[in-house]
């Protein structure tokens, strides 16, 4: 097998999609997904396997990290949080917490083990839940934190391509990239059909919108 040069984060939804997209044009890819006891977990795990299948990609590694569903505090994990029903400090309850951290230290000893020198996530920070883990600082400073904790000429870095787009924008490159935005799932409610309420049905929504583009997923 070829060497991977890249690991892509995919979670299956719209952002992890289109970041493939732009990932396997350029880098022999790995695509890395985890389960963390989130609500639709099967639901997303189906699209990241349809999004893999698309991109033919050989080397798929699903991992679970469902300590998180254990450790709570959010509404993706647990089911006795209202689902978009509160906020702390402005942060919504489906922030999980460090999610995106604890998913970059373990792609980052994933990276140096196969001497993948990029991990490509679909961090967005510029039309988004506001997040804190979606912060470009974020990921400026995990990048430095890899390089003093991973050997000497590992090189590992974190891209984010789609940090400062747009929802809208992130559409019309997937549509460019030729990326399966009919095989991807947003919705953090349902896994048969898309709510079209909560907070990541929105914000699909209103891009699709914005773009001019239909959305391909079916909706209550």
């Amino acid at each position: 097998m070829n060497k991977v040069e890249a690991i892509v984060l995919v979670s299956g939804g719209l952002d992890s999609c289109v970041t493939a997209s732009i990932a396997v044009r350029e880098y022999n890819c790995a695509f890395l997904h985890f389960g963390y006891g989130q609500r639709t977990q099967d639901r997303e795990l189906k699209a990241f396997h349809n999004i893999a299948d698309f991109n033919k990609i050989e080397e798929k590694i699903i991992l679970n990290v469902d300590f998180l569903k254990i450790i709570g505090g959010s509404s993706l994990t647990d089911s006795s949080i209202k689902l978009g029903s509160t906020e702390i400090n402005g942060i919504p309850d489906t922030y999980v917490p460090f999610r995106n951290g604890i998913f970059l230290s373990i792609t980052a000893a994933y990276a140096e083990t196969v001497r993948a020198e990029k991990i490509f996530i679909g961090a967005v920070w510029e039309d988004s839940s506001g997040y804190p883990d979606c912060q470009p600082v974020f990921y400026e400073k995990f990048n430095l934190a890899i390089k003093q904790g991973t050997r000497p000429g590992s090189n590992i870095e974190i891209i984010t391509p789609l940090i400062h787009k747009t929802k809208s924008e992130i559409i019309k490159m997937g549509i460019s990239n030729n990326a399966p935005l009919e095989l991807t799932w947003s919705c953090y409610q349902n896994e048969d059909r898309a709510c079209g309420i909560c907070e990541s049905c929105k914000l699909r929504i209103k891009g699709f919108k914005e773009a001019g583009i239909i959305d391909p997923i079916n909706y209550i």
